[in-house]
Formats: C-alpha cells, structure tokens, sequence
C-alpha cells in the first residue's frame, strides 16, 4: 500500500542518516581533540580513572620539584662537611707540629685560630634556601624522629582510594663550635689523683639509673631519642641521645656521644675507648670496669696532683673544642692531639651520611621521572584516540554519508510516483 500520509522508506533513511551524522561528529572531535574518551559522557568509568591518574601526575611533578630542591640543600651540607673534613686535617698537621719542643707554639696557634675562623665561616655559609642542617640551628624533628627536614618524596595510593605522601628523612649534622647545656647525670668521686698507693689513687666515674624516660624523669635504664613522646630534655640530671660525656685525665681528654638505647655500660665502655683512643697510656693509668655502672681510674704513677676534669654537655657541637684549643703550651698541644681525630671523625661522618642520603634523592629523583612517564602512557592508552582507525572510520563514514542523502532523497520522490494514478 502506498501513503502520501506516512513515508516509512523516508523515516528509515531519515534515522539512517542521523546516525551516521553522529559517528561522523563524534569521530570528528576525536581528531580535533586527539581524544577517544574526552568526556564522562563518552565513557565514564576510564574516563573517571583517567582523571584520577591526571591528577597523580601533577602531585609528581611537584614531588619532582621538591626532590629537586631538597637535592641541592643536602649537596650544599654535603660540601660543607667535606670542607670541613680538609680544614681539621690542615689543623691536625699544626697540632702535630706543635708536640715538639723545638717549635715556635704560639705562631702555630695563630694558625689554628685563622683555619678554626674559617671552619665557622665555611658552616654558617651552609645554607640554601634559609635551611643550614649543620650549624646546630635545626629544631623540628624529621621522619626519622631526628632532628633535620623531611624531603617529599612520593605520592602514595592504595586499592581504596586513599592518598599518603612518603618522606626522606635528612638528619641535621651539628658541626658548630656551640657548647650546650650542662647535665649532670655522670658523676667523678674527687677531682686530683695522688701517687700510686696513696690515700686518692683512684676516681670512680659512675652511672646510675642515669637516663631519661618517657615519663618525664631520669630513672631510665638506657638512652631514648630525645625526640621521643614523653621524654624532658629539661631535666638535666638524666643521660639522652646525642649528649656528650668528656673525661680529661691529665693532659688526655676523651669523648663519648650517648647512642640511642645505650645502657651505663655501654656510656662508660665508649668513654674508656675514647680515652685509649686519645692517647691514654694505659699502663700509667688504669681503666676498670668491673663494677656495673662504673668506671674506675687508678694512677699507677709516682706522680701526685694529677688532675681529672669531667664534662658533660646537651646538645653540644661536635667542634665545641674548637673554641677551647691552644696549643701555645705543651699540655694544649697534647689535649688537642686527642681532641683533633673525634672532630675529624665528626665531620667525616656527617659528609658520609649528608652523602647516602643525597644518593637515595637522586635515586628517587630518576623513579620519579620514570614513573610519570608511565602514568601519561597509562592514562593515553586509555584515553587517546587511535588516529589511523579516527581516519579510515571518518572516509567510510563521508561515503555513508553521502549514500545516506542519496537514500533519503530517492524516499522523498516515492510519493510523488502516485499522482501517476490521478491521470
């Protein structure tokens, strides 16, 4: 039956054709915009994780910037410590010098006070950006629970969407010349040693429960961080990480730095190798510890009068003897033979860690560049319109189109086959 009414071969080639105009469309804005998913509407789900993934790429490249800055802060910290290492080197090669009898002392000393002024110098310049981690100035604890900075490192995502940021903890390396604060947590029984078998031959060194705790107080029975919650730093009377024991005797000085989870063995054992290690003769006087928690010093010598001199310092420099050096006499130039290597020891251990960490910064420095590299690859994959397809789909798509006008114009001339019958 034919209908002037109702033209069915023309709707058929009517819907045809829009839909061919609609893959032509879309398949057009897929090659303006490079895009086979440009919108929610064309596929929500990878869309919404392409977004996701988009937006993990900008934090990187922020963490690329901060890894970037945080790289150039250590290398300066870094080259700082080493300067340092080469100057006390220089400073030891005068001290040697000046063990002699025959040698003008005190021009020696001019020398050690002009490489001590330019050490300070060489450690206040170490900045960047307003940050020095080895003038002693640093006060906020990093990651580690140490004091120094904290490196953004990484953007971190689990399987539930949720977001963290990882850290490298850099550890401040404190290389002034500062003294810190007195403690009092040692103690020394007298103050002069007499001849051998006299009535104060010995001096006992003891510890008691010397530590502080985490509740504030001093009845700890090994060292904290003293970072960690709970623990008062203002509590003098107590023993935590980083304090400085010196115990002179004569005209040898030995140091121990209080380590994290020593025990008053362990403090009095490292104070007895720092006086072996300063030059202690051993067989003038004897270093005992047989008796827990202390240290026992007897003169095997004839000599009376000697004197023992016992320090202790928070938050001290490690170069604080610097300050006190003088070699113009004999007994100087003795004392700061001994004091010399654990200041030479110092610096070279802060340039060592000031260097492990840069190594781990640039190591995340290049994951980082890698991984969003990745990310982009990722999110094209899903994303990105396959250009040869867009093309050959939008010439079959002009045929279809050009075919689909053809169509609907031979529908709309069908009706006008019937006026032939009124004729």
């Amino acid at each position: 039956m034919s209908s002037i009414l109702t033209n069915n071969s023309a709707m058929v080639a009517l819907q045809t054709l829009k839909g061919i105009n609609s893959n032509l469309a879309k398949t057009q804005e897929m090659i303006s915009t490079g895009k086979a998913v440009g919108s929610a509407k064309d596929n929500s789900a990878v869309w919404s994780i392409s977004k996701v993934m988009e937006s993990d790429v900008q934090g990187f490249k922020a963490i690329s910037d901060s890894l970037a800055l945080g790289e150039s802060t250590v290398a300066v910290a870094r080259q700082a410590s080493e300067t340092v290492t080469d100057l006390l080197t220089q400073m030891k090669d005068k001290i040697v010098a000046a063990q002699a009898d025959n040698v003008d002392r005190s021009k020696i000393q001019d020398d050690v006070e002009a490489l001590r002024g330019q050490i300070k110098s060489v450690v206040g310049a170490a900045q960047f950006n307003g940050l020095n981690l080895v003038d002693g100035s640093s006060t906020e604890f990093n990651s580690n629970g140490n004091l120094g900075a904290d490196i953004l490192s990484s953007l971190d995502r689990d399987n539930s969407g949720g977001v963290t940021v990882s850290n490298i903890g850099v550890d401040a390396q404190n290389l002034s010349t500062t003294a810190g604060t007195s403690v009092t947590a040692v103690t020394a029984d007298t103050a002069t040693l007499t001849e051998n078998g006299g009535l104060d031959d010995e001096v006992i060194v003891a510890l008691g429960a010397a530590f502080l705790d985490t509740l504030g107080t001093a009845v700890g029975t090994t060292a904290q961080k003293a970072s960690e919650a709970g623990v008062d730093t203002a509590v003098t009377t107590g023993l935590v990480e980083g304090d400085v024991i010196r115990l002179k005797i004569g005209d040898t000085e030995g140091s121990y730095v209080v380590q994290q989870n020593d025990t008053n063995d362990a403090v009095l054992a490292g104070l007895k190798n720092g006086l072996q290690q300063s030059g202690l003769n051993t067989s003038d006087f004897t270093l005992d510890l047989g008796v827990t928690g202390q240290l026992t010093v007897t003169n095997n010598t004839s000599q009376a009068g000697i004197g023992v001199t016992l320090t202790q310092e928070r938050g001290s420099g490690a170069l604080a003897q610097l300050e006190t050096m003088d070699v113009s006499t004999s007994a100087g130039a003795t004392t700061a033979l001994g004091n010399i290597e654990s200041m030479i020891q110092s610096a070279t251990a802060s340039a060592a860690a000031f260097g492990s960490v840069a190594g781990r910064i640039e190591t995340q420095s290049d994951f980082i560049g890698k991984l969003t590299d990745s990310l982009k690859s990722g999110i094209g994959a899903l994303v990105d319109a396959d250009m040869e397809e867009a093309s050959a789909r939008l010439q079959a798509l002009q045929v279809q189109q050009q075919l689909g006008i053809q169509a609907l114009s031979i529908a709309n001339q069908s009706p006008q086959s019937i006026l032939s019958l009124f004729r």
